[in-house]
């Protein structure tokens, strides 16, 4: 059975990254944009990861252009928008594809195992994928759903 820890990905740094590192956390994945209406949420995520990070949770923000090109920077515009506006400290990854042919394997997976409303598509930035310690997609949530609404949901899994 395929699980989310069989995959790897580049951070903003360049560095790969095995989300076998994550094994025994529970993850939250997010597409994100930096000019998008939902960047606010940035704060949100980043006050979810300080409450619960030494309870085991680990937020993974993964920026994307596909949406009304909201992303349009290269990685080091991407990284001072989190950092300065945002103090986003949570891993940020390199720029990723959610739809179509170029979908980024985290993300073909993600939308796989929890299809959403649209099926197998991402509707906007800001869509969120929990999973559990085991790498077990547990719960999408639409992008307007933000991060203060998933608190429960975060702690439950933080539970399991």
């Amino acid at each position: 059975m395929t699980t989310f820890h069989q995959f790897s990905a580049t951070r903003l740094d360049g560095q790969q990254i095995s989300m076998a590192d994550y094994a025994g956390k529970v993850v939250l994945v997010v597409n994100t944009a930096s000019q998008c209406g939902f960047t606010p949420q940035y704060a949100g995520l980043e006050t979810l990861y300080k409450k619960y990070a030494a309870q085991g949770l680990v937020v993974l923000g993964f920026p994307c252009n596909q949406f009304g090109k909201q992303e349009p920077g290269n990685a080091d515009d991407i990284a001072q928008t989190c950092h300065i506006n945002y103090g986003v400290s949570f891993p940020m990854f390199e720029k990723v594809e959610v739809n179509g042919t170029a979908t980024h394997p985290v993300f073909r997976y993600l939308k796989n195992e929890l299809p959403g409303v649209l099926g197998g598509r991402i509707k906007w930035n800001f869509t969120k994928f929990l999973i559990g310690r085991d790498g077990k997609p547990l719960k999408r949530f639409a992008p307007f759903t933000t991060p203060e609404k998933m608190e429960a949901a975060v702690l439950a899994a933080l539970e399991m």
